[in-house]
């Protein structure tokens, strides 16, 4: 399949990179030329917009930070696009934005698939990624391909939006759950019990969870190196509030995990991987 990708940040290169070891003929494009340069080593041809990404493509993908990025890209491809042409964000927007410009591609003759992904850059480099996509049965189907070298869990949800709203709905519970695990660690830590044994502990019972288990690891290790930064999961919890405002639904825990995570970013802890809010609660609590 001829595939245009673009955005090669953390996630973006190892996913396009998966797709050239799928066979696929990748087309690639990024803001900065030397993100480029990996897929161009690997056999991937390069564009100069997103408008040249699109021509001749079959499918083509973005994966870059926020909904103004995703319009904006979509606008370069529509312009480009050929008859048949489907087009997938797998970044993490809005619900609303997500069908706003579904509606906008519809317009210009282009099938969209809203398809954000779970599993962090370890995910993508493994090509295990969860794949929660929204859009038609025929662009689904036809971005399937692709999908299948960049994740293992792969769900089609629904129509337009459909990605998006479970998107949320994961970084809820993983943001929840980072926080509860972080919490568990600083209780740990502040009893003078060995956080550790603690963890060791609870992994054998009804606390299990892959949270626990790999984060809680890398928050023993003091390993904040991101795979996901803290920034973008504030962006996405806000993207969680101002849904629910919108519907006028009340979220409590997301509020709260969201306004820590906000904490994060505002005391210079957003370049740092989700987990470093163990830091912030360390530091609040006398233990930094």
């Amino acid at each position: 399949m001829k595939i245009g990708f673009i955005g090669l940040g953390i996630m973006g290169r190892p996913m396009a990179l998966n797709l050239l070891k799928g066979g696929h003929q990748v087309t690639v494009w990024a803001r900065r030329a030397e993100s480029m340069q990996p897929l161009l080593d690997a056999g991937a041809s390069g564009a100069a917009s997103p408008a040249d990404v699109a021509r001749g493509q079959e499918l083509v993908i973005s994966m870059v930070a926020d909904a103004p990025d995703v319009a904006e890209v979509m606008r370069g491809v529509a312009s480009a696009a050929v008859p048949g042409l489907v087009a997938v964000d797998m970044s993490t927007i809005a619900p609303a934005a997500a069908r706003a410009i579904h509606a906008d591609l519809a317009a210009a003759g282009v099938d969209f698939v809203d398809a954000p992904v779970s599993g962090g850059e370890v995910g993508a480099i493994a090509g295990t990624l969860s794949i929660m996509a929204g859009g038609s049965d025929a662009a689904f189907a036809r971005a399937q391909p692709a999908f299948e070298c960049m994740g293992k869990n792969i769900v089609h949800v629904g129509g337009p939006g459909a990605g998006q709203v479970t998107k949320a709905a994961n970084q809820i519970v993983t943001g929840m759950g980072v926080l509860a695990v972080a919490e568990a660690m600083a209780f740990a830590s502040k009893n003078g019990v060995d956080r550790g044994k603690v963890r060791e502990a609870l992994l054998g019972g009804f606390a299990y969870s892959k949270i626990l288990e790999n984060h809680g690891q890398r928050m023993l290790d003091r390993n904040f190196k991101p795979g996901f930064k803290s920034w973008m999961h504030e962006k996405d919890l806000n993207i969680v509030m101002q849904t629910a405002h919108e519907l006028g639904l009340c979220l409590p825990g997301s509020a709260a995990t969201a306004q820590m995570f906000n904490a994060m970013v505002g005391s210079g802890l957003g370049e740092e991987d989700s987990i470093a809010v163990l830091k912030l609660l360390e530091s609040l609590s006398g233990q930094a």
